[in-house]
């Protein structure tokens, strides 16, 4: 039985979409969500509601008030232009940016502005982790294996339901309190990556090319957010398998809960 049923008050979180070129019905330009996000959430105690893609800012802040946190998901690439304009032709020809113009960038940078300004609950995944550092200024690695000598393979999409390298955690870092260990096994389906963290966040894990895993807020900036949690890999592929990958949609739903709480 689901956690919901134990809940008075089970807390809603904004889940941002990916943008599909040709949907299912009429193959229009169409929202899309992998549904295991959504299990992720309900298994954990929360209800997700899938935000609407527009860039008008009201309607986001109105959103975002409306729920109790946010969770940013995977997708396409991000525009190159927003963190680096001089990247040569043969690795602008690597990057899939979304099929709307921009739109998605933009609509998901809007709503980090409001994620911040109305201090909700975060949790961003493989792009929403990239993005999150764009939108405080840090730049990627925008291919892996042309720019990182000796990198492992991280575009991994066989194997998405699996371990195919390890990451090491920092110690008393929130990821390793959460997860209960200092070495965990990740799946691995990205191509970019997080250079180094912009302001105000702290890489909390890496694999061992050095690439940033997970980032947190600087303990400088910590009350900014009341849970914040940044990752590379998939953890809503996990859940099913492995209780760390549980854990981390626990602490964040939790959080969420509180949130809801407060607002009464």
């Amino acid at each position: 039985m689901l956690y919901l049923s134990r809940m008075a008050r089970p807390p809603l979180i904004l889940v941002s979409p990916s943008i599909e070129k040709r949907g299912v019905e009429f193959h229009d330009l169409s929202a899309s969500l992998s549904v295991r996000y959504n299990q992720a959430i309900l298994q954990a105690g929360g209800i997700p509601v899938t935000a609407p893609v527009t860039t008008n800012r009201a309607t986001l802040a109105e959103c975002v008030r409306r729920t109790d946190g946010v969770l940013l998901t995977g997708g396409d690439d991000i525009n190159p232009g927003l963190y680096d304009k001089s990247l040569p032709k043969k690795i602008l020809k690597t990057i899939s940016q979304t099929p709307d113009n921009g739109v998605r960038d933009r609509f998901e940078l809007l709503l980090i502005a409001e994620i911040f300004r109305q201090r909700k609950p975060l949790l961003a995944i493989c792009r929403g982790h990239q993005l999150m550092n764009v939108a405080f200024g840090g730049g990627l690695v925008a291919d892996i294996k042309q720019q990182v000598p000796g990198a492992l393979n991280h575009q991994r999409m066989d194997t998405a339901l699996e371990f195919v390298h390890e990451v090491a955690l920092t110690p008393g870092s929130l990821v390793a309190k959460i997860c209960g260990r200092w070495i965990l096994g990740v799946n691995s389906t990205h191509h970019q990556a997080v250079a180094e963290p912009a302001q105000p966040f702290v890489a909390t894990g890496r694999s061992r090319d050095g690439l940033v895993e997970v980032m947190e807020l600087k303990p400088e900036s910590a009350a900014r957010l009341p849970f914040f949690l940044s990752v590379q890999f998939h953890p809503e592929r996990l859940t099913e398998k492995h209780a760390s990958y549980r854990a981390i949609f626990q602490k964040f739903v939790a959080a969420c809960t509180k949130n809801a709480k407060n607002k009464k």
